[in-house]
């Protein structure tokens, strides 16, 4: 068998990829750091497909791109966050986070032409991890295959609920972003990272954009290893369309038989008190300190 075969479900129309080969892989939290194919000195293993830092091949680099062993997409990439093992966005210099960002972007931009550019990150075992240096996935699905992805306009745009009536989500504002947590929010403590101004995919944001968002993710990070426990599992990804976003969500709840069944989704949280605790917290515990140090970070880039 092929490493990946799509199939569309004639019934759903919703489309599975086989791809038996990723069994393969290791288990999350199985392997040590002195091992770990995407440490410092492991660089001459893997073909590199972009890099920040350094010379091709040398150990002296800040970000690595290399293909995934694995895949499960005709195109399908691994973004090593940094050379250390263990500290993920909440804990990496700001700056390293705007360069994660920034190769987000590079790589969505070498990629689109391929077909439907999807960006995502797993953290922890629970999210679906296989392997702990914190690194991010970079997949391209064929443009035949329809993404079942919630639409931003279904929420903060039209402010209106499934069930038609309107509703206004609560929202917190940064210099280029949007924060709220959707009203049908289908897992607890989700959140979503949204543009105040769109310039078409995710690809074509700015600089001030990048660094803005780099902020607002390592906060939002931060504050739910407060709210969890530093190793809280989570997921998140980038929306591949126009009027794109970032979804955020906290692994704290198992699907059980009705949900998988159904696909209603039983969240045990209130959005609400989501939000209230995000605007409580965002600016703590210094927050006109947090403030002018965004925004001088913020004013770099302008």
């Amino acid at each position: 068998m092929d490493d990946f075969v799509f199939r569309k479900h004639p019934d759903t129309g919703s489309w599975v990829i086989l791809a038996p080969r990723r069994s393969q892989r290791t288990n999350a939290g199985k392997i040590v750091s002195d091992i770990c194919p995407f440490c410092i000195g492991r660089e001459a293993e893997e073909e590199e497909l972009y890099r920040v830092g350094g010379k091709t091949g040398d150990s002296n680099w800040q970000i690595r791109v290399i293909p995934n062993k694995f895949p499960f997409t005709p195109h399908h990439e691994i973004i090593i966050h940094s050379p250390d093992h263990h500290k993920n966005i909440d804990e990496l210099p700001f700056s390293q986070v705007v360069l994660l960002l920034e190769t987000y972007r590079q790589r969505f931009l070498a990629n689109r032409q391929k077909g439907q550019v999807y960006i995502f990150h797993n953290h922890a075992h629970a999210s679906g991890e296989s392997l702990s240096h914190p690194h991010t996935q970079v997949t391209v699905l064929p443009d035949f295959v329809h993404l079942s992805i919630p639409l931003l306009d279904k929420h903060i745009y039209k402010k209106q609920s499934w069930f038609g009536k309107k509703e206004q989500d609560d929202v917190l504002e940064t210099d280029k972003f949007l924060v709220f947590c959707p009203k049908n929010s289908d897992w607890p403590d989700e959140v979503w990272i949204a543009p105040k101004k769109h310039h078409g995919q995710f690809g074509d944001i700015t600089d001030p954009d990048i660094t803005d968002m780099a902020f607002v993710l390592s906060r939002l990070i931060q504050l739910f290893d407060l709210r969890h426990g530093f190793e809280f599992p989570f997921n998140f990804y980038i929306y591949p369309g126009n009027k794109w976003y970032l979804r955020l969500i906290p692994r704290l709840k198992i699907l059980g038989g009705f949900e998988l069944g159904t696909q209603v989704i039983v969240n045990t949280q209130d959005p609400s008190e989501t939000f209230a605790f995000i605007k409580e917290h965002f600016w703590q515990p210094d927050r006109e300190k947090i403030k002018q140090e965004h925004q001088a970070e913020y004013l770099k880039t302008v």
